[in-house]
Order: structure tokens, then C-alpha cells, then sequence
């Protein structure tokens, strides 16, 4: 089976690189499927999960808050503010960080407060999630 490099790198460092027989992520335009040889692409992701399923089936899960995906025929990077493995999220911080959001959001303070609110809210669910192996 074909399998193509994959890397994701945060400002923080390497967080995944492995070869893949498939990437799968959530772009602005809906969620997209990418093997070895795609056609290169570059496109933004949203606050998702990133499933690479190795050649034997076996999947990992990746959390990135946004960011983009570069694809070329022989390789896959993506470049995000933050990325998690779902192996190494803590839930228990992230289900604190989703209450204290959903604490902010009853507030309705102003514009500002709401909107990083409402995004804190969507990295929490999103780590919940993937740690779940929920996508």
C-alpha cells in the first residue's frame, strides 16, 4: 500500500511526522481526504481533528485549533497555532477549560470576551473529542 509523509508542526515544534496511507481533516470548505500522489492543494482548517491512517489500518488522531494544510504528491505538512495527540490530551484540563467557556458565554460581557469565549469553548470540545476518537 502507498503511504506519504506526514508532518504537523506547531510554533512550539514537531508534534507528528509518519508516514501515512491517509490523511483526513476538517478544512473552512468541509472536511477533505487526501492519499499518496493528491494534486497539490494548500487550504486553511478549521478547529478540528486530524485522523492519519497508517498502511495496516491503524489510525491516529491529531487536535489542531486551525491552521492550514499543505499537500504535495510526496508529502503532507500542516501547519497549526497548536496540535495535540489524542494520546497525550488531558481531559480533565480540557473539560475545566470547556466549563470556565460556557461560564463566559452565560456572562455576554461584550463583543470580545464572547468570541474568544466561544472559540475556547470549540478547542475544549474539539480535544474532548478527539481524545474520544470522536471526529
Amino acid at each position: 500500500m502507498k503511504t506519504v509523509q506526514v508532518n504537523i508542526v506547531t510554533p512550539d515544534g514537531p508534534v507528528y511526522d509518519s508516514e501515512v496511507a491517509m490523511v483526513i481533516a476538517k478544512t473552512v470548505s468541509g472536511e477533505i481526504g487526501v492519499l499518496p500522489g493528491h494534486i497539490p492543494l494548500v487550504a486553511p482548517l478549521t478547529i478540528g481533528g486530524v485522523q492519519l491512517k497508517n498502511a495496516s489500518g491503524k489510525s491516529d488522531f491529531v487536535a489542531v485549533s486551525g491552521g492550514f494544510i499543505e499537500v504535495r504528491p510526496d508529502k503532507i505538512s500542516i501547519l497549526a497555532p497548536s496540535a495535540e495527540l489524542a494520546s497525550s490530551i488531558d481531559v480533565a484540563r480540557a473539560q475545566e477549560a470547556k466549563a470556565r467557556a460556557e461560564e463566559r458565554l452565560k456572562a455576554k460581557k461584550d463583543e470580545v470576551d464572547f468570541q474568544r469565549a466561544e472559540l475556547a469553548l470549540k478547542r475544549a470540545i474539539n480535544r474532548i473529542n478527539v481524545h474520544e476518537g470522536n471526529m
